[in-house]
C-alpha cells in the first residue's frame, strides 16, 4: 500500500494494490511486482483532471502491451499477473481489477465481494485464467465505485487466502477489529494454517476518518441521474422495496421502505418534476446529501449513501426514525418539562447546523421527529442554505407561512436570525398552543404587531419562559437572542439564566388587561375617598 505525500492524497488519491504472477516462478514475480511498481509510480504524474480510472489505464495499458511483448521473450515466456488495485480519493473507494485476486467492502459486520473472478466456470478449470495482465494485447480492467463511510474496512486478498478460507471465515476475521497490520498476518495465517499451497496476500485497509464532501462532487453525481414521475406504495424502485406512503408533499412524495440489499428499513424521497424544476430538485436533493453527510449532531436527521452503480434515477435515502413528528405531538398538550426537553434538542439540533453556517430555512413542527427512545431528529435539509452554494430560484426559496420571520417578507433569502424566528414559534406552538402572529396563509403578508405573551394562555408558564419565547420572535432581528447557542442558554437555565441575560417581562405585558383592571379599580376607590373627604 502506498499512502502518498499530502499533496498526492489530495490530487490524486492513495493506492493499494495485490498482484499475483501466474507465469513461471521468476516471470510471473516481475510481473506482479512491475505491475504494482508501475501503478504507483505512474499515477501520480498523471493529470488529476482526468478521473482516476482514466488516470490508472493511461498507466496499465502501456504496461500490458510492454508484458505481452516480453512475454514472447525467452526470458519471461508467458508471464502475466492477476491484477487488483484500490485507490481511495475524496470519499470514494475506486476498484480496478482483472484476473482472480479479489477486493472486498466489510461494513456493520457484514462483508461483501467488490470482484469477479476471470477464470473458469467449470470446476476443473478454475485455476486457468482467461483475463489477465499479460495474456491479451488489449487491457480489460473491471472498475466498481464505492462510496466509503468511517469505521468501513477494505480486504485485497490474494486467491490463496480465499481460495482456501470462506467469504465467513474472513467476515469473522475482520470482525476482530484489531490493527489493519495485525488482522491482515491474522488472516494469511490462516490461510496457510488451512494448507494453502498458494501465494497468500492479504492487505486490511481501515477508513478512520474522510474529508468533508464536496458540493461539486455530490451535484455531479446528482446529475446524471433522471428525473421521473414518483412511484406509488408496493412497487421496487433499485432493490428498495416502497411499503407505505409516509407524506405527499407540494414537492416531494415520502415512503417507509425496506432495502432488499441490506434489509435496513429506509425513508425515500422522490422529487415531483411536474411542480419542481429540474435545477430545483437537483439543487435541494445535493443539498439534503451533502449536509447529512457533513453534519453529526444526534439530533439532525442523517442520509444514507447509496452506489452510484446501484441509483438509477432521482431519489434520496435516509435513515427510518420510529417515533412521530412535533406536529403530530401537538395535538395533545404537551406538559412543561417535556416541553423544555423538546426545545432544548430542537435548539441544539439547529446550532449544530449554524455552526457549519448552514440555515435550515424551514423549521417547524412538520419537520421534527419525536423518536420513541426520546431523541429527536430535525429533517428536511433539501432547502438549506449553504455557503458559497448557488442559491434556488427565488420563486422555489422555501418557506412555510406562520414561521417566516418579518425581514423575510423584504428580501431575506434566510439567515440564523431568521431560523431562530421560526424556532421561536414552534416554541410557541409547543408552550402556548398557538402562534405568535397568527398561522399565516399563502401569498399574504402577516400583520407583526404587539404580541400577548404565551402565559396569556398558559397561566403555569413562568415569566422566564415568556421572556424567552417572546424574545425569540422579536420583530427586529436585533432583539433577539445573539445566537441559538444563546437561546439554548436560557432554556437550559432557565430563571437564573433569565435574571441575568433575559428581560424579565413587566406585569402590565403579561397580563394588561388584567393590570389596567386594577389599576382602575385602586383609581376609582382613590377617586371616592377623595370626594367624601373633600365634603367634610
Amino acid at each position: 500500500m502506498y499512502l502518498a505525500t499530502a499533496t498526492e492524497r489530495a490530487t490524486h488519491g492513495m493506492v493499494a494494490a495485490v498482484a499475483d504472477g501466474v507465469g513461471g516462478a521468476k516471470g510471473g514475480r516481475m510481473a506482479a511486482e512491475l505491475a504494482v511498481r508501475s501503478l504507483i509510480d505512474g499515477l501520480y504524474d498523471q493529470p488529476d483532471t482526468i478521473g482516476v480510472t482514466a488516470a490508472a489505464m493511461r498507466v496499465m495499458v502501456p504496461y500490458n502491451r510492454w508484458l505481452c511483448a516480453m512475454g514472447r521473450t525467452d526470458s519471461m515466456t508467458h508471464a502475466a499477473t492477476t491484477f487488483t488495485a484500490l485507490i481511495l480519493k475524496g470519499r470514494r473507494g475506486h476498484v480496478l481489477h482483472v484476473g482472480d485476486s479479489r477486493a472486498w467492502h466489510f461494513r456493520d459486520g457484514r462483508m461483501t465481494q467488490l470482484t469477479e473472478d476471470h477464470c473458469r466456470s467449470h470446476p476443473d478449470q478454475r485455476h486457468v485464467l482467461y483475463r489477465a495482465i499479460g495474456i491479451e494485447d488489449r487491457l480489460r480492467l473491471d472498475h466498481h465505485e464505492i462510496l466509503l463511510a468511517e469505521h468501513d474496512r477494505l480486504l485485497l486478498t490474494s486467491d490463496g487466502v480465499h481460495g482456501t478460507l470462506s467469504q465467513a471465515r474472513l467476515e469473522k476475521l475482520l470482525g476482530q477489529r484489531g490493527s489493519a497490520g495485525g488482522d491482515a498476518q491474522a488472516i494469511v495465517d490462516a490461510a496457510l494454517g488451512a494448507g494453502s499451497q498458494d501465494n497468500c496476500s492479504a492487505v486490511v485497509i481501515d477508513i478512520v476518518a474522510l474529508p468533508a464532501p464536496d458540493f461539486d462532487a455530490v451535484a455531479g453525481d446528482i446529475a446524471r441521474l433522471d428525473i421521473k414521475a414518483p412511484p406509488r406504495a408496493g412497487q421496487s424502485v433499485d432493490g428498495f422495496r416502497l411499503e407505505r406512503l409516509l407524506s405527499d408533499g407540494r414537492y416531494t412524495r415520502l415512503f417507509d421502505a425496506v432495502d432488499t440489499v441490506s434489509g435496513q428499513r429506509v425513508v425515500i424521497k422522490f422529487p415531483k418534476p411536474e411542480l419542481l424544476s429540474e435545477g430545483g430538485a437537483r439543487s435541494a436533493f445535493a443539498r439534503e446529501m451533502l449536509v447529512g453527510a457533513r453534519i453529526s449532531s444526534p439530533f439532525v436527521g442523517g442520509v444514507v449513501a447509496v452506489s452510484p452503480e446501484r441509483q438509477t434515477r432521482l431519489y434520496g435515502v435516509q435513515p427510518f426514525y420510529d417515533g412521530v413528528t412535533l406536529e403530530e405531538r401537538l395535538a395533545r398538550v404537551v406538559p412543561l418539562r417535556e416541553g423544555l426537553g423538546i426545545a432544548v434538542k430542537l435548539a441544539r439540533g439547529i446550532a449544530a447546523l449554524h455552526k457549519l453556517d448552514i440555515v435550515h430555512r424551514d423549521v417547524k413542527p412538520e419537520n421534527v421527529i419525536l423518536t420513541v427512545d426520546g431523541g429527536l431528529k430535525l429533517i428536511d435539509l433539501g432547502v438549506a442554505r449553504l455557503p458559497r452554494i448557488e442559491e434556488f430560484a427565488e420563486c422555489e426559496i422555501p418557506g412555510t407561512p406562520g414561521y417566516l420571520a418579518p425581514e423575510m417578507f423584504g428580501g431575506n433569502a434566510g439567515d440564523a436570525a431568521t431560523d431562530q424566528f421560526a424556532l421561536g414559534v414552534c416554541l410557541w406552538r409547543v408552550f402556548a398552543g398557538r402562534f405568535p402572529y397568527g398561522e399565516g396563509e399563502a401569498f399574504s403578508h402577516p400583520r407583526f404587531g404587539q404580541i400577548e405573551p404565551p402565559s396569556r394562555h398558559r397561566a403555569e408558564l413562568p415569566a422566564w419562559l415568556d421572556a424567552v419565547l417572546t424574545r425569540s420572535v422579536a420583530v427586529d432581528p436585533g432583539e433577539r437572542f445573539g445566537d441559538v447557542v444563546e437561546l439554548v442558554r436560557a432554556l437550559e437555565g432557565g430563571a437564573a439564566v433569565a435574571r441575568i441575560g433575559v428581560r424579565a417581562v413587566p406585569w402590565i405585558e403579561r397580563n394588561p388587561v388584567r393590570f389596567w383592571q386594577i389599576a382602575a379599580l385602586i383609581l376609582g376607590v382613590g377617586f371616592i375617598v377623595a370626594i367624601l373627604t373633600g365634603h367634610r
